[in-house]
């Protein structure tokens, strides 16, 4: 089986096999989506109100938000691959708790290991503890905060696999607090030289980014 094929198998074996609340009581179930050979996968925490309807990451106005800083450096949205923490939307989208963060990431982990990239960026606190926790729950408490980790490479061993991970503010920060929009396209300089990529330059009028440090 292709890696696409492989994650077909996987999405129908937490149709048929994940036992959660969430599930009861969701619209749909949130996989993934992307390209299944990308060398970037990112993990956002939760599905919200719209991706519940739809059962596709970020389709609102935080994807589109991804979209335009992907462009920055010469990727678009069908060029990597995001899922979430969780597979469906806690009601109100509330934080999730620790018993469905341990029953939805065996899956997530699944889903790493079929795509295999190169660097994983988390968006957001309960993606970034969960991943450098080695992904594991029970270590998240010990990992910092988002505002202290943005922006930092951290390489990482896991099972025998090595993976570059970037934590990054989950892009709906910036819709809500836009003193942050800087930092996020600065993180996303720092991603774009990992792999290698020239940043777009800077169209007159165009956003912050122009180059890179």
């Amino acid at each position: 089986m292709n890696k696409k094929e492989e994650l077909d198998v996987l999405q129908k074996q937490i149709e048929d096999n994940l036992v959660c609340e969430l599930k009861d009581a969701a619209m749909n179930m949130v996989f993934g989506k992307g390209n299944s050979n990308a060398d970037i996968v990112f993990i956002g925490e939760a599905p919200g109100a719209e991706e519940d309807k739809t059962g596709v990451p970020f389709v609102g106005r935080a994807g589109q938000e991804l979209n335009k800083l992907l462009r920055k450096i010469g990727l678009t949205l069908d060029d990597v691959y995001i899922c979430n923490i969780l597979k469906y939307r806690p009601p109100q989208n509330r934080d999730p708790n620790m018993d469905e963060i341990r029953n939805h990431t065996p899956y997530l982990i699944q889903q790493i290991k079929i795509i295999k990239p190169k660097i994983i960026v988390t968006l957001g606190n309960y993606s970034t503890k969960f991943v450098l926790a080695g992904f594991d729950p029970e270590g998240m408490k010990k990992v910092k905060g988002i505002t202290v980790l943005h922006g930092k490479e951290n390489p990482i061993l896991v099972d025998g696999v090595d993976f570059n991970v970037i934590p990054m503010y989950h892009p709906a920060a910036m819709l809500y607090n836009p003193r942050l929009r800087e930092a996020i396209e600065q993180d996303f300089l720092i991603m774009g030289k990992l792999l290698s990529l020239e940043a777009v330059p800077k169209a007159e009028g165009q956003g912050t980014l122009g180059h890179f440090l």
